[in-house]
C-alpha cells in the first residue's frame, strides 16, 4: 500500500511540475505577443518612438498633398510627405493608413509610390556643376597655368 502511495505522490507531482511549467511558458509566450500599450503607442521613450510621431503629425500635415494625389492624379508627393509615410506605414503602425480611411489598395499606392520616389533619390545623384569656361577663370589662374 506505501507503494501505490508513493507512486500516485510521484505521479501528482510530475503532474504539478508539468502544469506549472506549461502554464509559466504559455503566460510568458502571451506577455510577448501582447505588448503593452504604451510600446503598441510608440510612448516608451526610446528614439524609434519619437521618429513615429514626428512621423505620423508630419503625415496630418500633408494630407491635402494626399488627398489631392489621389482626387486630381497628381502624381507627387514632397519628400517629408513620402518619408512620413514610409516610417508610419514600414516602422511603426502598418495599419495606421487603413485607419485613416484609405482603403487597401490606397494605402498600397501610397506605400509603392513612396517607396520608389526614396529609391529613386537614393541611387540619383544630381551631376556636378559644369567646370567654368575658360574665359571666366581669372586671369591670373590662366596665365600660371599657361607659362
Amino acid at each position: 500500500m506505501a507503494h501505490y502511495t508513493n507512486h500516485n505522490v510521484y505521479i501528482v507531482t510530475i503532474i504539478l511540475v508539468a502544469t506549472t511549467l506549461a502554464s509559466n511558458a504559455t503566460k510568458s509566450m502571451s506577455e510577448s505577443a501582447h505588448p503593452s500599450l504604451a510600446t503598441r503607442l510608440k510612448v516608451d521613450g526610446e528614439p524609434e518612438s519619437v521618429n513615429c510621431w514626428d512621423s505620423l503629425f508630419q503625415l496630418q500635415a500633408c494630407t491635402g498633398e494626399v488627398i489631392m494625389f489621389f482626387l486630381n492624379g497628381e502624381t507627387y508627393l514632397g519628400p517629408s510627405c513620402c518619408h512620413a509615410i514610409i516610417i508610419v506605414g514600414h516602422d511603426c503602425w502598418p495599419q495606421m493608413l487603413a485607419s485613416l480611411g484609405f482603403s487597401a489598395e490606397e494605402t498600397d499606392i501610397l506605400q509603392g509610390y513612396c517607396d520608389a520616389e526614396q529609391q529613386h533619390h537614393h541611387h540619383y545623384s544630381p551631376p556636378s556643376p559644369p567646370s567654368p569656361p575658360p574665359s571666366s577663370l581669372p586671369l591670373r589662374h590662366v596665365i600660371t597655368n599657361n607659362s
